[in-house]
């Protein structure tokens, strides 16, 4: 698509852009209608709470007025440590609501990790859930910066937890104006939010989004979803993730219901798909494996056909069939954190569920074509930037370019310069373009392993085996997993004459990643190598997925 060189015509005479007719692109006003339109619509589900729109907005008024009193304004940064529960929706308004930037922290990280997040995206405030107050308390411990803590005590939440904060959130949000006239972002580039991705090196890396992109992708969502009006939409996608695939503000634009869920538990699944009339939900694959594995005491037969939006890998064929025996329509989608999550979809043809089995399931492992709301996508060299060709075979870096990319990385214009340079965003994956124009991903470039829809780097679990005193040499590769989707494989050499069990080595992990990190398959051997000395991880990934 050419970009036409601007030139003066009648139409750019005396036809300026003014309040009336032109007003910043921002998420916020989709709860703003929502809640005009349909006040008394229920607009959360959480345990025995029902929340309308009213009453949501009303807090998330409260929120920005009570966080405006404490300074918090335009480009200051308030993180989050939370599960799926209300106080995260309405964070995904209230904050931004006041100018400021929601980061939404992994609650899977290690402490190190998250006291990382909290210095580079120089929190101001930070809402801890009760149940991660341990984590939290580690995370500030090693952090520099000393941010407003308050803390969320979710009465569904039974487990154990301590106060830390100087405040608690009802009693923060009571102190905020209800009738709050929050404000709209002086530009819709203006950022809206901070995500933390795991890169193949370092320390991870802040993604910012913008409201343009948080307002078109959640829109994307709702025609690529084909959510109707009053959508039911069970949260076992954690918000955390990509602001949970920008769902939060989608469910606005349909005046829809949250269902709140802190455990992704095969009977609280199906009790809330069977008891709240659930219409959509996304997840990984565990997801699926989780609802088709559980045992019949613990299924519910359910009211209607439910849209189950997957990412990560494309699902096997027979899992696909079996969800469809259990009443879910599955849609594969793909993206990354550099893209608001899923802007790409597998945007399925009526006449190719007609297709013989193997046809059928070539069709399904694609990852398939561009949201409506992104511009760009295709498979390019990543050296010339030239458009690879339509054949199916020709291998090269998949490349996104639109308003649903994000801004860049926060403080590392190195790698912002990087990611975007030849005018597109650079994925890092490698891929192939159909005939048709549908893409599918044949490698990572980067190593990243996907488990459970979150990203591991197979570098730093490799530096972690590689500090255990007994290791030569250490390669983690992805291996496909029916549960997870792919889980780390390890492949170490061993130094001459030293003995350790892939227990200990798995235990030695366990001190220094985050659970869901850590190693499932521990091979001892000669790593497979160059001329050159460089590990051919083509060769293990092979080994790992020949088991």
């Amino acid at each position: 698509m050419a970009r036409e060189t601007i030139q003066k015509t009648i139409y750019d005479r005396d036809l300026d852009k003014n309040p009336a007719n032109y007003q910043p692109l921002t998420p916020l006003t989709y709860l703003d209608r929502a809640a005009r339109t349909f006040p008394d619509r229920v607009a959360v589900v959480h345990g025995s709470l029902r929340r309308p729109y009213s009453e949501l907005y009303e807090r998330t008024r409260r929120l920005a007025s009570a966080l405006k009193a404490r300074g918090i304004g335009r480009g200051d940064t308030v993180a989050v440590l939370l599960a799926n529960t209300p106080a995260m929706i309405e964070c995904h308004y209230g904050v931004p609501m006041t100018g400021a930037v929601l980061n939404t922290l992994n609650t899977r990280l290690d402490a190190e990790a998250i006291g990382f997040c909290l210095d580079h995206g120089e929190a101001k405030v930070f809402i801890v859930d009760r149940e991660f107050s341990k984590l939290a308390r580690g995370a500030l411990e090693k952090a520099g910066v000393t941010p407003f803590v308050i803390d969320y005590d979710d009465p569904e939440f039974t487990g154990e937890g301590t106060a830390l904060g100087e405040t608690d959130y009802e009693t923060f949000l009571a102190s905020g104006d209800p009738e709050h006239d929050w404000a709209m972002p002086a530009d819709e580039w203006d950022a809206i939010s901070l995500n933390y991705t795991s890169g193949t090196t370092g320390d991870p890396k802040g993604v910012v989004y913008h409201h343009r992109g948080a307002a078109l992708l959640a829109l994307g969502n709702v025609i690529t979803a084909g959510m109707g009006q009053h959508a039911v939409y069970l949260w076992t996608l954690p918000m955390f993730h990509c602001n949970g695939w920008c769902f939060p503000w989608s469910l606005s634009v349909v005046a829809g219901t949250h269902v709140c869920l802190r455990q992704v538990r095969a009977p609280a699944m199906y009790a809330a798909l069977a008891e709240h009339g659930v219409t959509h939900l996304s997840g990984a694959p565990i997801v699926m494996s989780t609802l088709l594995n559980a045992p019949e005491d613990q299924k519910r037969p359910l009211p209607q056909r439910v849209h189950f939006l997957t990412a990560a890998a494309p699902p096997p064929e027979a899992v696909l069939a079996a969800m469809g025996e259990a009443g879910f329509d599955v849609t594969h989608l793909y993206g990354l954190t550099e893209t608001y999550g899923p802007a790409v979809v597998n945007a399925w043809h009526e006449e190719w569920s007609d297709l013989p089995s193997d046809q059928r399931a070539k069709k399904k492992a694609r990852q398939g074509v561009r949201y409506p709301v992104l511009e760009g996508l295709d498979v390019r060299d990543p050296e010339s930037m030239d458009s690879l060709p339509a054949d199916g075979q020709t291998i090269g870096e998949v490349m996104f370019r639109g308003n649903v990319v994000m801004r860049g990385y926060l403080k590392n214009p190195k790698s912002t310069n990087e990611a975007f340079k030849g005018g597109w965003f650079r994925s890092g994956d490698l891929g192939v373009k159909h005939p048709d124009g549908y893409i599918q991903l044949k490698d990572r470039s980067k190593d990243i392993i996907i488990s459970g829809g979150e990203n591991i780097s197979s570098i730093e679990v490799e530096d972690a085996l590689f500090k255990h005193p007994a290791v030569a040499a250490a390669a983690v590769v992805a291996k496909p997993d029916d549960k997870w989707g792919e889980t780390p494989c390890a492949f170490v050499e061993l130094k001459e004459g030293q003995e350790v069990s892939p227990e200990d080595l798995i235990a030695w992990c366990r001190e220094r990643l985050a659970p869901y990190k850590l190693p499932r398959h521990v091979v001892f051997g000669e790593l497979p190598k160059t001329s050159t000395g460089k590990v051919q991880k083509f060769v293990l990934r092979e080994k790992a997925r020949e088991g």
